[in-house]
């Protein structure tokens, strides 16, 4: 991150240029205006929130004196690339992250780490937005579900309780998450506990047995079963190769088949 701040505009002038020839431009408004970039237009209203590319010329519009929260960053190569759109309607998260970027612009001038973590945070926000198009990676309901299933991994798991504890009915989840992941609700559970159970296979000390309890799977037999029909090999097989360092991956192949992949920004 290069600097974050309050931006002020609309008091002497209706309109302004901006290009950052090397930065990205982040910002969340507090204002209603409107932002263009060549013959795109975008109403800006408070709560919404854009993430502009470097070396691309905005300009802005304002109907009076104009607040907004911004960051001018670097994003560099790595990671998960993200699609986003330029303008974003942050709705009920336009709170956290404004409180996300105004404790950026506080720790900005004193612990410059601190505040690029706090940014960090808001682009993570910020590309896990639902999109009002419907393209967005996750429904609402999905990301509940997903979020409980997490939190529960350690214990029993079914679609009806999930479903009870979103607030919608079993149908409606198995409907929407499918849709929106591909996968059934009980595929993704064993997929999650799969996948944590290889993370504490390669690079814990825990024993087989606490692994599996760890996951949900008290039985060990059904345990092995499972690790050898979603990872490819046994529970003692994965650890060996882990310690061998062999660099051989274990799993199936479509693993990752949960999430979808897009190129663009990179948080």
């Amino acid at each position: 991150m290069v600097d974050a701040g309050i931006g002020v505009h609309g008091v002497s002038t209706t309109h302004d240029v901006f290009r950052l020839p090397d930065l990205w431009q982040l910002h969340l408004y507090n204002y209603e205006g409107a932002l263009s970039l060549g013959q795109s237009v975008h109403p800006i209203r408070p709560g919404h929130v854009s993430l502009v590319p470097p070396n691309t010329e905005v300009h802005f519009h304002y109907l009076g004196r104009s607040e907004h929260v911004y960051v001018h960053l670097r994003l560099h190569d790595g990671g998960t690339a993200r699609v986003l759109p330029v303008m974003q309607d942050a709705a009920a998260e336009s709170t956290h992250l404004a409180d996300l970027l105004r404790n950026a612009v506080t720790a900005m001038p004193t612990s410059p780490p601190r505040a690029t973590a706090e940014v960090w945070a808001a682009l993570w926000r910020i590309a896990e937005l639902p999109r009002s198009n419907g393209a967005g990676r996750h429904h609402p309901f999905v990301a509940a579900a997903q979020a409980y299933v997490e939190e529960h991994l350690t214990g029993s798991l079914s679609v009806p309780d999930i479903a009870r504890a979103v607030g919608i009915s079993h149908t409606h989840l198995t409907r929407v998450f499918r849709a929106e992941t591909g996968l059934t609700v009980v595929s993704y559970i064993r997929h999650r506990r799969l996948q944590r159970a290889r993370h504490l296979l390669l690079s814990s000390t825990l024993s087989i047995t606490a692994i599996a309890a760890a996951v949900g799977i008290a039985d060990l037999q059904a345990f092995n079963k499972a690790c050898r029909r979603e990872l490819g090999a046994s529970p003692r097989d994965i650890r060996a190769a882990g310690r061998e360092g062999t660099g051989k991956k274990i799993v199936r192949p479509h693993e990752d088949t949960h999430t979808r992949d897009a190129r663009g920004v990179t948080p």
